[in-house]
């Protein structure tokens, strides 16, 4: 990572880690993000998600592998200690008369948790501060007049950060994606969020056609994207650090369904591809470049 730049830590915000079917009541399963082992699990009482680091405090376990849960707690598989995800103590140790006192008091780091959009979303911070804001919820998810998502997954061996600044990069859509020129981009700016219109001729089987491709993030970890002009698509993607040189990107696309299994559902279909195509040109770029902290740029790139 030092040598590409890449080893510069992770930005906060809100990210999408898996999808809200990945665990079940009662489930346990291991996690690595953020360079971090961790360990999920959904409360067999209250149905709610929990995130901690996966490092059982007595002797070590990684409680990712063969736990339990608990009514809402989480057991270690090795000595059957019993943890709250919210508070990050130990609350019962079956075997023991007395809790230790080191562990009566939080000894496990705790995440931030919620459910929106299809996705379990956990709050990242270096410094343990607080969610700044909330989740943006999408209507369309979970609509039954929009498909389900049709997911496509990659491992990118690059950083969010250049993921990000490929956004607001106009001119590589003419040397990567071969649009027609490089298209018109207006850009929005907010507290946490940034997003752009960008106006582009694109190819179809009719020929070219005049397309507004809409994207906005909140956070770094939050993005979406309204295509509109050709058939309509909502694509929500999912960008998590596993390592400061490795990235698991997933994008669930819905669509209107009159579009997508209609008369023109071929072209619902292409559009997909087009933009999984799109994410393959850049991917091979992304897993070899630096990150430049001072690039040299032109009048051509934007403000």
């Amino acid at each position: 990572p030092a040598e590409r730049g890449l080893d510069v830590g992770f930005p906060f915000g809100w990210y999408a880690i898996e999808f809200s079917d990945f665990v079940a009541p009662g489930q346990a399963k291991p996690l690595r993000y953020f360079g971090k082992d961790l360990v999920i699990w959904r409360g067999l009482d209250d149905n709610r998600v929990r995130v901690t680091d996966a490092w059982c405090k007595h002797l070590g376990a990684h409680m990712g592998h063969g736990a339990k849960v608990h009514g809402n707690l989480l057991e270690c598989p090795f000595h059957a200690w019993r943890y709250d995800g919210d508070e990050g103590v130990v609350k019962e140790i079956p075997y023991a008369r007395t809790i230790p006192p080191q562990v009566k008091r939080k000894c496990l780091e705790t995440w931030n948790v919620v459910e929106a959009n299809g996705w379990i979303w956990t709050w990242y911070h270096p410094q343990g501060a607080a969610p700044l804001w909330d989740v943006v919820v999408h209507a369309e998810v979970g609509d039954p007049d929009w498909t389900p998502y049709e997911v496509h997954e990659w491992t990118v061996y690059g950083s969010i950060q250049n993921m990000a600044e490929n956004g607001v990069d106009v001119a590589h859509f003419k040397y990567i994606h071969g649009t027609a020129d490089v298209p018109a981009a207006e850009l929005r700016w907010g507290e946490w969020g940034r997003g752009a219109d960008v106006r582009a001729q694109m190819g179809t089987p009719n020929g070219l056609v005049d397309g507004l491709i809409s994207y906005d993030t909140m956070g770094p970890g939050q993005s979406w994207v309204r295509f509109s002009g050709i058939s309509d698509t909502l694509l929500v993607a999912s960008l998590v650090p596993v390592e400061e040189d490795v990235l698991r990107v997933r994008y669930g696309f819905c669509q209107p369904r009159t579009q997508a299994e209609g008369p023109s559902a071929g072209l619902a279909r292409a559009i997909i591809r087009d933009i999984c195509k799109q994410l393959d040109q850049d991917k091979v770029i992304w897993d070899r470049m630096r990150f430049e902290a001072n690039p040299v740029i032109c009048d051509g790139d934007g403000p």
